[in-house]
């Protein structure tokens, strides 16, 4: 009797299981993303620099126990970013060169897992502002690096980066609203 009962409710539910129902997954989903009114402020803290940043941002010093000063970091909190700057005085041509050199191999540490790097070159000479924006391609770790220099007293180095899995195909829309106000952070660029 058992194993007619067994039996039964088997039948019984594989019996339920069957039709004219089709099944199809749903499809992956994002979260909606809500951009905030660019809007910028003035960074003129106590560093020799000068530059206007999107007031949805915040500025703190880097907490990093090998920073120096006037390095810091400008988060990007509703995107979950960072972009890093480091700032370091220029007191010799070999300590510039050294500078430069490691902000190139900084940006091309990425090719492991970059499509294609493109370095432009970045020249206000009425601010005497001169550098290279490097765009890194893919789904590498930072997909904006770039240095500014006034090629005798002060030097700059920026890196962006998002806390989480490099997807680019992902943090593309995110990206290329960070990327645009990088951009005015760079324009506005002064010395003081």
């Amino acid at each position: 009797m058992r194993c007619a009962a067994f039996l039964f409710i088997t039948l019984f539910c594989l019996a339920s299981c069957s039709g004219n129902h089709s099944y199809s997954p749903k499809p992956r989903g994002y979260y909606r993303i809500i951009f905030p009114k660019k809007e910028y402020q003035p960074y003129t803290g106590g560093c020799p620099i000068m530059f206007d940043y999107p007031k949805y941002a915040k500025i703190e010093p880097d907490r990093n126990p090998d920073a120096k000063p006037c390095w810091m970091n400008i988060q990007f909190t509703q995107f979950n970013g960072t972009l890093h700057l480091s700032y370091e005085p220029i007191r010799s041509k070999k300590e510039f060169d050294k500078l430069v050199e490691d902000a190139h191999k900084l940006s091309f540490k990425h090719t492991v897992k970059a499509t294609g790097i493109d370095a432009g070159v970045i020249s206000y000479p009425e601010q005497k502002v001169y550098g290279i924006y490097y765009t890194i391609d893919g789904n590498a770790a930072s997909s904006v690096q770039f240095f500014l220099t006034d090629s005798t007293k002060n030097y700059i180095r920026g890196a962006l980066y998002f806390n989480t899995e490099p997807r680019l195909d992902s943090i593309q829309p995110v990206l290329s609203f960070v990327k645009q106000d990088v951009n005015v952070m760079i324009k506005s660029f002064r010395w003081k």
